[in-house]
């Protein structure tokens, strides 16, 4: 296991059929909220490792991770077996660049996710440093059903500490669910439904926006930023859209 850092399993919460948090206990080199490291198996004699962002914010204990289980994957119906005290295996080094330290200074701040993409948002929310940075944090988290808006019991302690400055706002595609828009994210763009639950305009000259999820909501909005003079922001050429895509 020489590349390998070996973690113990803390617990396991099942949301729904498909969608849990495992929570672990590992000494893992430090990583900027948002970030993602490589958790890893022995499936089958083999070593099999996929990427899964952390949810905790870097100075909170244990390390916890949000997934999805696909039936046929190679890795996360093994991770739904997993028990306190088992071992689990993590990559090396953290990696990724959906970090506020890779967004310029602006007013708002507007984070787009589906699913399991809520994660990093999570974690970054959960910083001192966005708070300070922006004066307006507008989440959106779309899902298909109503009992996929996972993570309220931390989300709400969040909205009552910054009123006025973090605002919560859910998509539920499949079925209708009280508070939550119907549809998908990029139609409610088009059709000014979200801007207006927002009470916020996405325009390049005080926004930015990270993405994370599912790459056709990620391609669509995008396409749709731009048409509205908004770019990818990279370092040497500020722009306006921060992403990542999840598969």
């Amino acid at each position: 296991m020489g590349k390998w850092i070996e973690g113990t399993v803390i617990g396991q919460r099942q949301w729904t059929d498909r969608l849990y948090s495992l929570q672990v206990k590992a000494d893992l080199p430090s990583f900027e909220a948002g970030q993602f490291i490589k958790l890893a198996l022995a499936v089958n004699g083999e070593m099999v490792a996929r990427p899964y962002s952390f949810v905790n914010a870097p100075k909170e204990r244990p390390y916890e991770f949000y997934y999805i289980v696909v039936p046929e994957g190679p890795l996360s119906p093994a991770l739904t077996k997993l028990e306190p005290l088992d071992n689990i295996y993590f990559a090396a080094q953290p990696s990724g660049f959906l970090v506020l330290s890779e967004v310029p200074d602006c007013d708002h701040l507007w984070m787009l996710s589906t699913g399991t993409g809520i994660g990093p948002f999570l974690s970054i929310l959960k910083t001192e440093a966005p708070w300070k940075r922006f004066k307006k944090i507008v989440l959106v988290h779309a899902v298909r059903h109503g009992a996929e808006l996972t993570y309220r019991d931390q989300i709400e302690p969040l909205l009552e500490a910054y009123p006025g400055q973090l605002q919560l706002i859910s998509f539920v595609s499949r079925e209708e669910r009280p508070g939550a828009l119907t549809g998908r994210i990029p139609e409610a763009i088009t059709d000014g439904r979200l801007e207006k639950a927002a009470g916020l305009k996405l325009a390049p000259e005080d926004t930015h926006v990270m993405m994370c999820g599912n790459p056709e909501m990620i391609s669509a909005v995008t396409a749709l930023l731009k048409a509205r003079g908004m770019k990818k922001h990279r370092r040497r050429d500020r722009g306006h859209i921060t992403v990542e895509n999840y598969w």
